[in-house]
């Protein structure tokens, strides 16, 4: 497994972003597969949503998030189950 750091806006992520409900949800331009069909909907409680929301607000960067290429050379999201 080769790991690589990339610093990515929050204005790129969002870039594209659709929510086909249980169609999943993509982003990034389409290339990010941020929910595929197959996963569950996780949704954040107010206290951990209100937090996300404080972070981006004030310039801090969010948490890591891991992501698999995909061989057609997008990418999906990898879920972590103790969020």
């Amino acid at each position: 497994m080769n790991i690589q750091l990339k610093e990515i806006r929050i204005s790129e992520l969002s870039n594209g972003f659709q929510d086909n409900a249980e169609n999943g949800v993509v982003g990034f331009d389409g290339k990010l597969d941020i929910r595929p069909p197959y996963q569950r909907e996780f949704i954040y409680k107010d206290k951990q949503r209100d937090a996300v929301i404080n972070t981006v607000i004030r310039e801090y960067p969010l948490n890591v998030m891991y992501w698999a290429v995909r061989e057609d050379g997008t990418f999906e999201v990898i879920p972590f189950a103790n969020m």
